[in-house]
């Protein structure tokens, strides 16, 4: 997957709903209330809680689940 990809399905994250992400390597990471950051200069694909900021490498990304 690349960033594009990855920041066109995470737009219907508007803080209201949870992001599980899959990685390669069997690693995954949950964020409660997520929202998606506009896109920046860096590129980066970034989501937030409210508290925190999550980095996304898109290319080892393998599923998402938003519920």
């Amino acid at each position: 997957m690349e960033a594009p990809q990855l920041r066109q399905a995470l737009r219907e994250l508007d803080g209201q709903r949870s992001l599980r992400v899959e990685f390669t390597g069997a690693r995954h990471c949950l964020v409660e209330g997520a929202l998606l950051i506009p896109e920046e200069q860096d590129g980066l694909v970034k989501v937030t809680d409210g508290s925190r900021v999550f980095v996304f490498d898109a290319a080892s990304v393998c599923w998402i689940e938003i519920g």
